[in-house]
């Protein structure tokens, strides 16, 4: 895997080929593919054995194809070895050695694909593996060059983030891309600004999951998949995943079901997709979940408002972070004046589905209006603080703005004590919302919903479901033991129906499946509201 080298098995070649619909029909002499990494061959292989079909069958020389492909790689030892293999196979094809070895060295050449100039990348096509490689561990001159040059190369990317921007960049209207690569860009933060680039400019056509398929020459965590995504406004879409028994065979199949277009979804032993109307809008992350489940998720989204929505006065929040819990956070009700303390609701109060508050409170150094308090209108508060002045002085916070030493790291919003709210804890397997009526200020393990418009009983019952907890899950990063996390992005993906189109049935059903702490109910009922007949696996 000497710089990040995982080399393709062939079938694999042919699907890609196959899915971007680069077959020996249609005279590929007319056509420019790029290839970015040549490797050993493996792509070009393919490439030139339907190449000299295509020849063959409109009646062309093969020397027509001299500008058909592009291939590049930084290594010498690869650009011979590459050479050898197109120049071999053309040969096993009938061609002239000289013609063979003439087209086998115009399209193979040395060269990083990252730094070469925009006139040697317009393609129709590009496809490849593109190397696997950390920017920390590309030299400081070179990737300095990389991230001048592709700006989606933010932050610790991988070096194939850049693979897909500048093959994107280059693609003929219409042009296709089709890469098979690991799919963690699709998801983590270094891969956002390429997500924001295809959402914004092209069509994210397929995702076809393969991380348990034999899909290289060596054995590699790479979490593979196979992306085709085109250079024309965002159309339908297909969300695929395989399983180990997934090879040639299973290959052919699913690129018929894919080219057909017809059947919306397809489940066999190796493999399940459906089709989407569209890719996901959003480009600060994408799902990941079945085929089946991720277009109804994809249904949702477009048929329903996100959950934080202003019509509906409805905010997803967190409690309150004070730099100092062991300070700020006491059960003792006489350690200053009763009117420093404010009641907080901890993780361990939900529990049980309901609150059952253990009684700690908030040390609070703030005034109803959002200041800090004067500590010499308060000698008890004052006197607390300066004990623990050492600690409280040390902490950032303070750091940066000395006369403000005492105060917690988030101010107190004293309107949402009042208010009624949904808490969810930080950490939880399943989805767990439990409604605080008023009177406590939430910690910072806790997340909270408060809107002016919805019943709290009504929207708790939807967000107990398992709808609800699919979109959370879609997104979110899972824990050891498949904890998932609650925060607040997470949270915000929920779609979530207009309030006022809910049946007076079904909102009765909703609040008594929340109070009952039924999920099967909360289910059944959210189901109903969001006109679905199940919930995929």
């Amino acid at each position: 895997m000497e710089h990040g080298e995982v080399f393709t098995r062939a079938w694999v070649v042919e699907l890609i080929l196959d899915l971007l619909g680069y077959t020996a029909d249609k005279d590929l002499c007319d056509f420019k593919l790029v290839e970015p990494a040549s490797g050993s061959g493996a792509f070009l292989t393919v490439i030139a054995s339907r190449i000299s079909a295509s020849c063959q069958a409109h009646q062309r020389p093969i020397v027509d194809a001299i500008d058909a492909v592009r291939a590049f790689d930084l290594l010498g030892r690869n650009v011979e070895q590459s050479r050898a293999v197109v120049t071999e196979r053309l040969r096993e094809e009938g061609w002239e050695p000289k013609d063979a070895l003439r087209v086998a060295t115009a399209w193979v050449q040395q060269g990083d694909y990252l730094l070469q100039s925009d006139a040697e990348h317009r393609a129709d096509y590009v496809v490849g593996n593109p190397p696997y490689i950390r920017l920390e561990d590309v030299p400081d001159d070179r990737m300095t060059a990389y991230r001048s040059a592709c700006s989606t190369m933010g932050g610790r990317a991988d070096v194939y983030i850049g693979f897909y921007e500048i093959a994107l960049r280059s693609l003929n209207h219409g042009g296709q891309l089709g890469f098979i690569c690991a799919d963690r860009w699709m998801r983590n933060q270094y891969g956002r600004r390429l997500r924001q680039l295809v959402t914004k400019d092209f069509s994210m056509d397929l995702a076809l999951v393969m991380h348990d398929v034999d899909a290289f020459e060596d054995q590699v965590s790479a979490y593979p998949a196979i992306t085709v995504i085109s250079n024309k406004p965002q159309g339908a879409a297909v969300a695929a995943d395989t399983s180990r028994s997934f090879g040639a065979e299973q290959a052919q199949d699913f690129a018929s079901w894919y080219l057909a277009g017809e059947l919306p979804t397809v489940a066999t032993a190796s493999y399940q997709a459906a089709r989407m109307p569209h890719w996901f809008p959003e480009e600060d992350s994408w799902p990941a979940a079945s085929p089946a489940r991720l277009a109804v998720l994809e249904d949702l989204t477009e048929r329903f408002r996100l959950l934080e929505d202003t019509e509906t006065g409805t905010k997803v929040g967190i409690g309150i972070a004070t730099g100092a819990d062991k300070i700020f956070l006491t059960k003792d009700k006489s350690l200053v004046e009763e009117d420093r303390l404010l009641p907080m609701a901890m993780v361990r109060d939900t529990a049980s589905g309901r609150i059952d508050w253990d009684g700690t409170h908030l040390v609070n150094p703030w005034t109803a209006s959002g200041e800090l308090v004067d500590l010499d209108a308060y000698p008890r508060l004052a006197s607390y603080f300066e004990k623990h002045g050492e600690a409280l002085r040390k902490r950032y916070v303070a750091v940066k703005q000395p006369q403000r030493w005492y105060k917690t790291i988030d101010k107190v919003d004293h309107q949402l004590t009042r208010r009624q709210k949904l808490l969810f804890p930080d950490m939880k397997l399943r989805i767990h919302p439990v409604l605080d009526e008023g009177g406590l200020y939430p910690h910072h393990n806790l997340y909270f919903i408060v809107s002016d418009v919805w019943d709290m009983h009504v929207l708790g019952g939807l967000l107990l479901s398992k709808v609800a907890e699919a979109f959370v899950e879609a997104y979110a990063v899972k824990m050891r033991g498949g904890t998932l996390r609650f925060q607040a992005q997470y949270l915000r993906k929920i779609r979530v129906p207009d309030p006022a189109t809910i049946s007076e049935s079904d909102q009765a059903a909703l609040a008594e499946a929340f109070d009952k702490r039924d999920k099967e109910a909360a289910t059944e009922a959210a189901l109903r509201v969001y006109g679905l007949a199940e919930l995929p696996d």
